[in-house]
């Protein structure tokens, strides 16, 4: 645990957690995809105190006909909000099943600095054979296999961040140098099915290491900043957090609040016409703001933050916004990121020393 600040991400992909939520969204289908869209959703969550932002993304289409079946890329998505927002975190979801490790470092290392160390990382899986055709890659099958592409990418984008000492540009004019190329390391990775040599293309992000998210059953959790752990209930959300083995631990609700206009329960019931609420086995609160407020508070006792996945983003963003985070504020239960500070300052996690210039440090003291 890392205090008495409990952290709040939530999920703004698409219209919602639910597949059909689009049909509740206060906007026509053709304004899904425009910037305004995700900037003003990005806006509120900063405005109400969110810690994080995370942006699902995957190869494939996100859904079927009649719902929503594309998006823009998350990356591109976390870029344009990272200039729009000034304090809030940003973490796109960007799986390595079967994407180049040294692509994605380099993007997300842009993303940090375009943030001013405020990017994050979600780490998630390619389950489907599918997306293997897509990048014309020999399917990433069973688990363990998927597992080890997972622990594999991770040792290769962190490593890559390190691969550039924090004071390798050194923009000498009067040498005429902008690098110092001692400063510049190759990284030498050989894994079960490729092999990086490095360097980086992008010098080492402002955070050193960008915070890495996922789940222990996905990642190993010695590669993880944060861990994202489900349970259907308070008792399996503790048991989780209690062997995730990682420096934070963030909760998985989804959240069907009540509104004006109808209860929580009877607005998933509307949407249930058209399609099920997809079971992840997170917790659900499917109710009154009061009531997640409280279930909040009991979960403070267990995790560092949660990250919320709302039903409908245009109905429960704004009661999240004016009730939920205010009231758990008056508890002293959250605390808002402060300007200036990086997401792993507000996390609680310190940068960590670059592994290279920390070798050459022991080198020298032997």
């Amino acid at each position: 645990m890392s205090g008495p600040a409990l952290h709040l991400a939530v999920e703004l992909d698409g219209d919602g957690s639910h597949p059909a939520a689009w049909r509740r969204a206060a906007h026509s289908p053709d304004q899904l995809l425009t910037p305004r869209r995700v900037a003003g959703l990005a806006t509120v969550a900063e405005n109400a105190g969110f810690t994080l932002i995370t942006l699902d993304d995957g190869v494939l289409p996100p859904g079927a006909a009649p719902d929503p079946v594309g998006r823009i890329g998350a990356m591109e998505r976390a870029a344009f909000v990272a200039a729009s927002t000034s304090t809030i975190g940003i973490a796109p979801v960007v799986p390595v099943t079967y994407a180049e490790p040294f692509h994605v470092s380099s993007q997300l290392a842009s993303l940090d600095h375009i943030s001013a160390g405020r990017a994050g990382w979600v780490v998630t899986e390619e389950e489907s054979p599918e997306a293997a055709r897509v990048w014309g890659r020999p399917p990433v099958a069973d688990a363990d296999a998927r597992v080890r592409e997972s622990r594999d990418g991770i040792e290769v984008v962190r490593s890559l961040w390190d691969s550039w000492e924090d004071d390798a540009v050194i923009r000498s004019v009067a040498t005429s140098r902008y690098l110092d190329r001692d400063r510049l390391h190759y990284i030498d990775f050989t894994g079960e099915t490729y092999a990086v040599k490095g360097p980086a293309i992008v010098p080492r992000p402002p955070q050193g290491q960008l915070v890495v998210l996922g789940r222990p059953d996905q990642v190993p959790a010695g590669q993880l900043d944060v861990a994202l752990i489900a349970g259907r209930d308070p008792a399996a959300i503790a048991t989780a957090a209690a062997s995730a083995g990682t420096p934070r631990v963030f909760a998985e609700v989804e959240v069907a609040l009540d509104t004006p206009d109808a209860t929580g329960a009877e607005r998933v019931a509307d949407l249930a016409r058209y399609a099920s609420w997809t079971d992840r086995g997170r917790l659900r609160h499917v109710g009154s703001a009061d009531g997640l407020v409280a279930a909040l508070d009991g979960l403070s006792r267990h995790v560092d933050g949660v990250r919320l996945h709302p039903l409908v983003l245009d109905e429960d963003l704004p009661l999240l916004s004016r009730l939920v985070l205010p009231a758990l504020s008056e508890r002293r239960l959250v605390a808002r990121p402060l300007p200036g500070t990086s997401l792993r300052s507000t996390l609680g996690l310190a940068r960590p020393a670059n592994r290279f210039a920390a070798a050459a440090v022991l080198e020298e003291t032997r």
